[in-house]
C-alpha cells in the first residue's frame, strides 16, 4: 500500500473504534487501513454515519481505539500519550469542523479565536508579533483587520468557515483534518473554501485528511479518495482512477448520483442503487486487496475472480 518514493504522514493500520457496552456496543469502525502521504490530499468519502468522521476525531484522539494503530511520523499517536506529547501533537494535527457557527466561541473576538493556538503553544514573543501574525492570517483567509474585533455571529456561514481555517492554520500545522468543512455552504463559497485550501497546501506543504459525502467535491481536491460504506473501506484508488474505473458496487452507486451539468444527459442517467445484501460474506470472508498499483477494493476471492 505505500509508495516507497513519498514519506508517510499518517498511517492508520486495522482500526476498530466502537461505542457502548454489552448489548449496546456498537462497532462504527472496522478493519480500517490507509496511509497519507506528506503533502497530499487524501479524502474518506461515504454517507452520514458511515464512521469517516469517527476516524477522523481518533487521529486527534477525541475518539479512542478499540484495535489496531495510528501512526503519525512515525510515531504511534492512539493509547496513553503524556500531557507533552499530546501538546505538541496538538501543534501539528489541527481539525476544522463541519459547522463553524458550533466551533467557534461566540463570547470571543475574532483575534482571541485565532490566536488561541499561538496563546497555548506560546508561539509569539510579545502583543507586537502576536498582532502580526493575526492580522497576516486573517489578510491570508480573505478577511479584513477591522473584522478581528468583531464576533462570530456578526459573519455569514462561509466567512466563520474562513475564520475556523484562520484559527487551525495559523500555528502552521503538518496534518489538517477537514471534516465536511463545505457541506452547509452555497455552491459558489464551496469553491472559495475549496481554492483557500490549495493555495494554503501549495504555500505551507500541507497535507490534509478530507471527510465528505459528496465525490463531486472530492475529485477536485483530492489525489487519492476512500470510500467507506458502514465503518468498512470497500474501495480506495487515485481520484481519476476511482472516477474512471470503479469497482466496488457501493462505490458505483455514490458515482451515479453525482449530477452532470447537461440538463439532457442529467434526466438520461440511472441511478445505481446499492444493495449490500449482494454479497454473500457468509464463508468466504472478505479482505482489502490490490486489484492493481494503488487500487484496493474490499473483497472475497470470489468476487475477485469475476473483475
Amino acid at each position: 500500500m505505500i509508495d516507497a518514493k513519498r514519506k508517510v504522514l499518517l498511517s492508520v493500520r486495522d482500526l476498530e473504534i466502537a461505542f457502548g457496552e454489552g448489548k449496546n456496543r456498537f462497532v462504527a469502525v472496522k478493519n480500517v487501513n490507509f496511509d497519507i502521504y506528506k503533502g497530499e490530499t487524501f479524502s474518506l468519502v461515504g454517507e452520514s454515519g458511515s464512521g469517516k468522521t469517527t476516524i477522523g476525531r481518533a487521529v486527534i484522539g477525541l475518539n479512542l481505539a478499540l484495535h489496531g494503530d495510528i501512526i503519525f511520523d512515525g510515531k504511534k499517536i492512539n493509547g496513553k500519550l503524556s500531557r507533552k506529547e499530546r501538546k505538541s501533537l496538538t501543534s501539528k494535527i489541527q481539525m476544522i469542523f463541519q459547522d463553524p457557527a458550533a466551533s467557534l466561541n461566540e463570547r470571543a473576538t475574532v483575534d482571541y479565536i485565532i490566536s488561541e493556538g499561538l496563546y497555548n503553544n506560546h508561539l509569539f514573543e510579545d502583543e507586537e508579533e502576536r498582532k502580526q501574525k493575526v492580522t497576516k492570517m486573517i489578510k491570508e483567509v480573505g478577511l479584513l483587520p477591522e473584522h478581528l474585533n468583531r464576533y462570530p455571529h456578526e459573519f455569514s456561514g462561509g466567512q466563520r468557515q474562513r475564520i475556523g481555517i484562520a484559527r487551525s492554520l495559523i500555528i502552521h500545522p503538518d496534518l489538517v483534518i477537514a471534516d465536511e468543512i463545505i457541506s452547509a455552504l452555497d455552491v459558489s463559497i464551496r469553491a472559495q473554501i475549496l481554492n483557500l485550501l490549495k493555495k494554503f497546501q501549495r504555500e505551507e506543504g500541507l497535507t490534509y485528511l478530507f471527510i465528505a459525502h459528496d465525490l463531486s467535491v472530492v475529485r477536485f481536491i483530492s489525489e487519492r479518495i476512500a470510500v467507506i460504506y458502514r465503518g468498512n473501506i470497500v474501495e480506495l484508488a487515485q481520484t481519476e482512477e476511482l472516477f474512471n474505473h470503479p469497482l466496488h458496487p457501493y462505490t458505483k452507486s455514490l458515482l451515479s448520483a453525482v449530477p452532470i451539468p447537461d440538463p439532457k444527459l442529467e434526466r438520461k442517467k440511472e441511478l445505481i442503487v446499492y444493495d449490500p445484501s449482494m454479497h454473500d460474506y457468509s464463508g468466504d470472508k472478505p479482505s482489502f486487496h490490490e486489484v492493481k498499483p494503488g487500487h484496493f477494493l474490499w473483497a472475497n476471492q470470489e468476487e475477485m475472480q469475476k473483475l
